[in-house]
């Protein structure tokens, strides 16, 4: 069953004020939704970006009090669209956060979270180094959702480095992989569009990958090039650097077409690993 609509991802370089991101990614919402979209994605702390990371501890709020919950569901429901919010930072109980991403329908009910497994720990070559661990607690959970549009898969940022993921959530009938994100510069410029694209390809998907970019207070600076790749590892539509919003339609028959013509994700077999 084929089932046609257009998708948009929001690119923004949130700041340290809630309300403010809040905003911001707000009048984008509008731009994408007047222009016809039906999923409309942004990215990975779409809330807040605050350096260094522990004043984000003692800037997020507990999930029951995030003032980004009412807000997006109440535009969801008044614009009659679907809202992938990449992430917002809660707070967990513990003393760290969860890195959560939140799906709203088109009548502003919440409808899944889901937190971010992979926690972006590294030292990159260039000798900018994170260690996301020490602020948040990782997820235990994959999450796929069945919508009116399309089945969803959900993930967050340094997750498209673990391919096996979105094979289980394609092998769980998510036609449509959700990538928000805020990766560096160094590491967006040499990995980002040939791991979207390769998601894409390895599980016959589309990828709808919303970005932060540009320069953050307290300095940090993020990739951009928000995507939208088709099934076949196509590139739909493609940001650059600034601000503002990205479109592509997305024909879930595709997806059926594209698995059926390689099903991969039927082909898996046992095997053992010999070290010679």
């Amino acid at each position: 069953m084929s089932n046609v609509f257009k998708a948009a991802c929001v690119q923004m370089t949130s700041g340290p004020v809630i309300d403010d991101n809040l905003k911001a990614a707000g009048e984008m919402i509008r731009e994408a939704a007047a222009a016809g979209a039906r999923l409309i994605a942004t990215p990975e702390n779409t809330c807040h970006m605050i350096f260094p990371a522990t004043e984000r501890l003692k800037t997020s709020p507990v999930q029951e009090k995030h003032p980004g919950l009412p807000y997006f569901s109440d535009l969801a429901r008044e614009l009659g669209v679907w809202l992938s919010i990449g992430s917002m930072s809660v707070k967990a109980g513990d003393g760290k956060l969860f890195n959560r991403s939140f799906l709203f329908s088109d009548d502003g009910a919440l409808v899944a979270t889901y937190d971010k497994i992979h926690l972006f720990d590294v030292q990159l070559p260039t000798g900018e180094t994170h260690k996301e661990s020490d602020l948040m607690n990782p997820g235990t959970r994959a999450v796929a959702v069945k919508t009116p549009l399309a089945a969803l898969g959900l993930s967050v940022c340094y997750d498209l480095r673990f391919s096996y993921l979105f094979r289980d959530l394609a092998k769980a009938r998510a036609e449509v992989l959700m990538v928000p994100a805020a990766f560096t510069v160094p590491t967006g410029k040499a990995h980002w569009e040939t791991l979207i694209r390769a998601r894409a390809i390895e599980t016959g998907s589309f990828v709808v990958a919303a970005a932060q970019t540009g320069e953050h207070a307290g300095g940090r600076k993020t990739w951009g090039h928000s995507m939208i790749v088709g099934p076949w590892g196509e590139v739909l539509a493609a940001a650059g650097e600034e601000t503002g919003i990205i479109m592509a339609e997305i024909d879930t028959a595709q997806v059926a077409r594209v698995r059926a013509a390689i099903p991969a994700l039927k082909h898996d077999r046992e095997y053992e690993i010999i070290n010679v």
